[in-house]
C-alpha cells in the first residue's frame, strides 16, 4: 500500500477531512505578544532538536502494553493525519505499546522530518540495553530522537539508577539515541533531574490547577526555570490535567503557552476531531 491509498484509508476509517500539505512556521521566539501555533518549529533546550510545538501522546490511560490511542486500531492514521497537519513529534513509550503504530505511520513520511521520543522503565542496565535495540526493531528505525527513564520518583535516582544513564550514555554516542533525559513523577525527582547535567530533556507535569503534578504550579515553575537556565530541553506533560481539565481546555492552553517553561507540549488526542480541535484552540490561545 503506497502513502496516498494509505492516507485515504484514513479518512475513510476516521471521518478525517483536515489533511493538507505540512504546515512548518518559523521557529519559536520569545516574544511575550507572539501568537502560538501547535505548529510552530520549536528547539528542545540545547539539544539541537527541532519539532513542533505540540506533539502527538499515544499513551491515554496507558499501561501495560496499551492506551486508548492503540487500542482502537487506528493509531497510525491518526499521528499521519497530524504529520499531514504539521504536527511533527511523536509522543510514544515501551508500556503504550505504541511502537508498532508509529513504526508504521514513519513508513509513510520522511524519517528526518519526524521527532520520535519513547521512555523506557527498566532499572536494571541490562534490561535497559536490550530494550534499547528491540525500540529499534519495533520502531523499524535506525535511531531514537529521544529516549527517557520513565516515571522516575526517588530523589536519588541518579544514583540508583546510575547504570541505566551510562546505557543511554553510550547509546547517544553509537548514534542510537540522540538526546536523553527523564519523565519525572515527585518533586524531588525533578528537582534531582534539574540538578543533573545528564538530563538533556524533561518531560514535566505542569497544568493551572495542579492536577496529577509532582507540587503546585508555582513550585514546579521554579525547578523548571532551573533546568531552562542550564539548557535542558523541557517537555510538558498532563496539561489538561489527565483529563480533570477537559471542559477547560482553553484556560489550560493558554497556561502552557503562556507559562513562558515550556519549549513543548504533548496531548493525547483520540480521533481527527479532537486533533483538529486542539489544533484550532492553540491557536487562538
Amino acid at each position: 500500500m503506497n502513502r496516498r491509498e494509505f492516507l485515504t484509508g484514513a479518512a475513510a476509517g476516521l471521518g478525517a477531512a483536515y489533511l493538507k500539505p505540512p504546515a512548518f512556521a518559523a521557529i519559536d521566539t520569545p516574544a511575550a505578544t507572539k501568537k502560538f501555533s501547535a505548529t510552530d518549529m520549536v528547539v528542545l533546550g540545547k539539544t539541537g532538536i527541532r519539532t513542533s510545538r505540540l506533539a502527538m501522546g499515544t499513551g491515554t490511560i496507558g499501561g501495560g502494553g496499551s492506551s486508548n490511542q492503540t487500542r482502537t486500531g487506528a493509531l497510525p492514521r491518526l499521528l499521519l493525519n497530524g504529520y499531514d497537519n504539521g504536527l511533527l513529534f511523536f509522543d510514544t513509550a515501551d508500556s503504550y505499546g505504541s511502537h508498532p503504530d508509529v513504526a508504521e505511520a514513519l513508513k509513510h513520511v520522511s524519517r528526518d522530518k519526524v521527532v520520535v521520543m519513547t521512555k523506557c522503565d527498566n532499572r536494571d542496565p541490562k534490561q535497559a540495553q536490550a530494550s534499547l535495540y528491540r525500540y529499534l526493531k519495533e520502531l523499524k528505525t535506525d535511531y531514537i530522537d529521544i529516549c527517557l527513564i520513565h516515571c522516575v520518583t526517588e530523589e536519588d535516582w541518579t544514583t540508583r539508577y546510575r547504570g541505566v544513564m551510562d546505557v543511554f550514555s553510550e547509546a547517544k554516542e553509537k548514534g542510537i539515541i540522540r538526546a536523553h533525559g527523564v519523565s519525572c513523577h515527585s518533586l524531588e525527582a525533578l528537582k534531582t533531574a534539574a540538578a543533573s547535567p545528564w538530563v538533556e530533556i524533561d518531560l514535566v507535569r505542569l497544568n493551572p490547577i495542579g492536577a496529577h503534578m509532582d507540587a503546585q504550579p508555582a513550585v514546579v515553575i521554579d525547578v523548571i526555570k532551573q533546568m531552562r537556565a542550564q539548557g535542558k530541553g523541557i517537555v510538558g506533560m498532563k496539561i489538561l490535567g489527565q483529563g480533570a481539565m477537559r471542559s477547560r481546555q482553553d484556560e489550560a492552553l493558554r497556561f502552557a503557552l503562556h507559562s513562558g517553561v515550556l519549549d513543548a507540549f504533548t496531548i493525547g488526542a483520540e480521533n481527527p476531531n479532537e486533533q483538529a480541535d486542539l489544533i484550532r484552540r492553540i491557536a487562538t490561545a
